[in-house]
């Protein structure tokens, strides 16, 4: 009984809503009709008569004034709506719109739009025929793949936009500011060097370093702003501890202009570091200052040894560099913050030891850990490189995709959908420019760090780039909707472009997806702004001939309302309110 009361009171409110949502127009008519019969009680035609001789009075200039002023401010209509779209995104109209009058004509639906398989306008206009026969055939796949999607995982929308250390970051002294010197441009932004200090804060101090001189110096100097000031307070911390590990630390980073001179540095911090951190080590159960020392001893060791690695990764020393981050992530297996398994991949393809990455690649492309590019790319490389040497587009569309390319297209499009801005970058569509200290996963700052490095991965396998350039756009067939719902992740980060575009320099260009389009009403007033001013103009210069056109223009609007308003003249004399009146 309950249930069909509910039932009934849901139906009687679906039909107060719907007959709410079409009442004005009933309304609408009802009003016309009623000034139809009331023309003569309100000498409607007397007043027009009266307003069409006052505009007859009117000179060309107050024409002019009206035009002018309306484009005026249609104009600063136009500015402030292209203001408020480039700063959050949307238009204001539009918003206020959503959110103020959608309500009040009709409720507001929170039903997300469906995830067909109709997809985007832009993609679909620049997808060439070739690729849009691979990705069908691979879209067909994809439907008996079930769904790894993680829309319910509220610890993933949590930390979408989380800002992460770049793993791979170059050296400030002999890479970010030898490009400074040359180009003379900044390639670190002060909000991505603010955060690099305080991860140095928070790596390289603790609460007792008031208690030795040489480390209360450097705390200060993590926190300096100026780069000369750090050095000074480095040197100096040096005077009093010659064996003050993080002093070496910020030397190599900041003051070495060469690898070579950084590695130096980072050898005397090697020896420094692991002095205290044995000590340190002895006594960590002593008691919490002991313990978090140690913490901050460890820290350092792991960062000094991994900085060595990517020195002598850089120099050349490739199999070196393997050796010693292989040696890292066996002596300490739980500091996963640093992603050293990213430095290693990226060595092991400079070896072309596949093997070996496929099995790093199996330890770390887990459901459970977060991804990064670099996983799902380098996942990607790997199963094209076994297809990519004998790829043909043309022999693909007419006999289909093996399993084989199946898979590597299921890469592919798997890598894409987590970070959309990557495939530009390797296919050279976009120029690069020196990655930042930090990157925002599926952001395009991660995008640059990964293809900054692994582009010369892609060109090494023969084919590579061809397969990921006729099967990249696909992905976006199969995720119409990316900010509603995803396919194999979670759905795509709205706030990504924000961050990006504080992590990266001004001088790049941000991309971003999914690309937005012009707003119909910051279209609408610059259409309005033009053809205003382009009346004012013609009236100004062509008085007579304007008010002609303006005549003839109104006359032929109006006739069609002429034509309806004799009709009904026929049908409904004008004496009917007075016999209305007399009944």
């Amino acid at each position: 009984m309950a249930e069909a009361a509910t039932g009934f009171l849901e139906q009687l409110k679906s039909c107060m809503v719907w007959s709410w949502t079409y009442l004005w127009t009933v309304w609408f008519f009802f009003m016309l009709f009623l000034v139809y019969i009331l023309r003569v009680p309100l000498k409607i035609n007397d007043n027009l008569s009266t307003v069409s001789m006052f505009l007859n009075t009117l000179t060309p200039k107050f024409y002019v004034a009206l035009t002018g002023t309306s484009s005026l401010i249609s104009g600063l209509i136009l500015i402030f709506e292209w203001w408020y779209f480039r700063k959050y995104g949307t238009s204001f109209i539009e918003q206020v719109s959503v959110s103020h009058l959608r309500p009040l004509l009709g409720g507001v639906d929170n039903s997300p739009p469906s995830n067909s398989n109709t997809s985007n306008g832009d993609a679909d206009s620049s997808r060439q025929s070739v690729s849009g026969m691979i990705g069908l055939i691979a879209e067909v796949y994809f439907v008996l793949i079930p769904d790894y999607s993680l829309n319910n995982t509220s610890t993933c929308r949590n930390t979408e936009c989380k800002v992460w250390r770049n793993p791979l970051n170059l050296f400030r002294g002999a890479e970010y500011n030898r490009y400074t010197w040359v180009t003379g441009r900044e390639p670190l932004t002060y909000y991505d060097m603010n955060l690099s200090a305080q991860d140095h804060q928070t790596f390289f101090t603790c609460d007792t370093d008031h208690m030795r001189p040489a480390d209360a110096i450097m705390q200060k100097a993590w926190r300096e702003r100026n780069p000369q000031a750090r050095i000074s307070a480095a040197h100096e911390a040096l005077e009093l501890n010659y064996r003050c590990a993080t002093a070496f630390i910020l030397l190599a980073e900041e003051e070495a202009t060469t690898i070579v001179e950084a590695e130096k540095l980072f050898k005397q911090a090697l020896k420094a570091g692991e002095g205290c951190y044995r000590r340190s080590q002895q006594l960590q159960h002593h008691g919490a200052q002991y313990e978090a020392q140690h913490r901050r001893d460890t820290n350092v060791l792991v960062y000094i040894k991994r900085r060595l690695a990517m020195c002598a990764r850089k120099l050349g020393r490739t199999r070196e560099a393997v050796k010693m981050m292989r040696d890292l992530m066996k002596e300490f297996p739980l500091l996963s913050m640093f992603n050293i398994h990213e430095n290693l991949l990226e060595a092991l393809l400079e070896l072309q030891a596949y093997a070996d990455v496929q099995a790093v690649l199996a330890k770390y492309d887990d459901i459970s850990l977060p991804k990064s590019a670099t996983i799902c790319y380098t996942a990607a490389l790997l199963k094209a490189r076994a297809v990519s040497d004998k790829f043909s587009p043309e022999a693909a569309s007419r006999r289909g995709l093996s399993t084989a390319e199946m898979n590597a297209v299921e890469a592919i499009h798997r890598a894409v959908e987590f970070n959309p801005h990557v495939p530009k970058y390797l296919l050279e569509m976009k120029s690069l420019i020196l990655p930042p200290e930090h990157i925002l996963k599926r952001g395009d700052s991660e995008a640059i760090a990964y293809a900054f490095f692994h582009l010369q991965h892609w060109k090494r396998v023969e084919g590579a780039l061809n397969l990921l350039h006729c099967t990249w756009e696909g992905t976006f067939r199969m995720i119409p909707y990316p900010l509603e719902k995803g396919h194999l992740f979670y759905p795509y980060p709205i706030c990504t472009e924000t961050a990006d575009r504080e992590l990266l320099p001004s001088f790049h260009e941000v991309s971003v997806y999914p690309k937005k389009e012009l707003p119909f009403f910051i279209l609408f007033t610059a259409g309005l702004c033009s053809f205003t001013a382009m009346l004012a103009l013609l009236t100004h210069q062509f008085p007579e001939l304007m008010g002609v056109f303006a005549k003839a223009f109104l006359s032929t609007l109006f006739a069609p309302l002429n034509f309806v308003m004799e009709k009904v003249e026929s049908i409904l004399p004008s004496s009917l309110w007075h016999q209305l009146t007399r009944i």
